[in-house]
C-alpha cells in the first residue's frame, strides 16, 4: 500500500522500510536523504525545512502514486520531515519493494527527483559562521516565477 507523509518528528527508517515488502519481491530498497555538514563550500551546522503542509501532503501523495504506477506495484513509502534538523538527521526516506531491482531503483530515483522539483518544501541552511540562508530551488511550473 502506498504511504506518503510529511512529519515533524524524526524519521525512523525501520518504520518506513516495514511498510513495503512482499514474498514475491526480490528487491527491497531504502533511500535516506540526510543533512550534511557542508553546502557550496560552506560549513553547515543544521537546517530548517518549512512547507505549506496541506499542499505538500497532496503533492507528495501524487509523486508516490506516479512512482507506484511506473513501478507496477503499490509497495512504496515516502516520508519527508519538516522543522529543525541537525547534521546527520534524516530529512527524507523512500522505501520501495518490487520483484526486480531495476524497477525499484527507478521508482526510488523518480521519487527523489520529483520531490526536488515539485514538493513545496523550502530549506533554510544554518552556517558555521553564524549566517543562514534560504536555499534556492526550482520555481514550480505555472507559478509565474522569473
Amino acid at each position: 500500500m502506498i504511504h506518503s507523509r510529511i512529519v515533524r518528528n524524526p524519521i525512523a527508517p525501520s518504520e518506513v522500510l516495514a511498510r513495503v515488502g512482499h514474498p514475491e519481491d526480490g528487491a527491497v530498497l531504502l533511500f535516506l536523504g540526510v543533512v550534511r555538514d557542508h553546502a557550496d563550500g560552506r560549513s553547515v551546522t543544521g537546517m530548517r525545512y518549512e512547507c505549506y503542509e496541506e499542499m505538500a501532503e497532496e503533492v507528495l501523495a501524487e509523486i508516490a502514486g506516479e512512482a507506484a504506477l511506473r513501478l507496477g506495484t503499490d509497495r512504496l513509502a515516502v516520508v519527508h520531515r519538516v522543522g529543525e534538523l541537525a547534521i546527520g538527521e534524516t530529512s527524507v526516506a523512500i522505501a520501495v519493494s518490487s520483484p526486480h531491482r531495476g524497477e525499484g531503483y527507478d521508482a526510488s530515483r523518480f521519487v527523489i527527483e520529483e520531490i526536488k522539483k515539485r514538493l513545496p518544501v523550502w530549506k533554510h541552511e544554518h552556517y558555521a559562521d553564524g549566517a543562514s540562508a534560504w536555499v534556492e530551488g526550482t520555481v514550480p511550473p505555472g507559478t509565474g516565477g522569473a
